[in-house]
């Protein structure tokens, strides 16, 4: 007949009960089966406690369509902002810049808009200027400061419109704003200086109206 199955009271009645024999009755290897039987009682007892939990993993995310759908959406309204925000600044930057070239056309039109004038009233001061120096002992006093004055008061209004002269007299010969009409040779100059101013160059607000002719000197051979 078979054993009936022991329960864990029945066990430990009967460990207590082998424990309580005495030692010399009990063979060898029934101590050893004894506590190599304790000993994987109590090992399986704190694998079990020392089990970690195990955590239902995290059910996988189920597609949405429409959500896919938004967020599409989304980044091609994003896209189309850009697009127009950098529309707007490359207008604006343009429109700064139209506006810059305008301002800088009027103000170049208003700076030289007497140029005409300008040249076609350079001739009288000319002439001024020659009177006054042909002018010898025998003229009047009052004949003198008469021409000295009206050369003085054209000369002012130039200079209050911006005009100036040139008059590089010793200075190095610049073709930007000197006309050579004749080179004649001088030891006591450098070459290509100034040696005589024949006729006065004017500027417009820094603009050449008319170039100073000028002699220039040359090395003495």
């Amino acid at each position: 007949m078979a054993n009936d199955p022991q329960t864990p009271l029945d066990e430990e009645l009967a460990r207590q009960e082998r424990e309580d024999e005495p030692q010399a009755d009990r063979k060898p290897d029934e101590v050893e089966q004894d506590a190599a039987i304790e000993g994987a009682d109590e090992a399986e007892e704190i694998a079990e406690q020392a089990a970690p939990i195990e955590t239902p993993e995290p059910d996988e995310t189920v597609d949405n369509p429409e959500a896919e759908m938004l967020a599409a959406r989304v980044d091609e309204l994003e896209q189309s902002l850009a697009e127009a925000k950098d529309q707007s600044l490359r207008a604006a930057a343009e429109a700064q810049n139209v506006r810059r070239r305008a301002e800088q056309e009027a103000d170049k039109a208003r700076k030289f808009a007497l140029e005409k004038f300008v040249k076609e009233l350079l001739p009288v001061v000319d002439s001024l200027e020659k009177a006054l120096e042909a002018m010898q002992d025998g003229a009047s006093d009052v004949h003198r400061e008469g021409v000295s004055m009206t050369l003085k008061l054209q000369l002012d209004v130039l200079n209050k419109f911006g005009v100036e002269a040139v008059e590089p007299h010793g200075e190095p010969f610049d073709p930007q704003y000197h006309e050579a009409i004749a080179m004649v040779p001088n030891a006591d100059l450098e070459p290509n200086s100034v040696m005589e101013v024949m006729q006065k160059g004017y500027l417009l607000n820094g603009r050449l109206v008319r170039p100073a002719m000028v002699v220039v000197s040359q090395a003495a051979s």
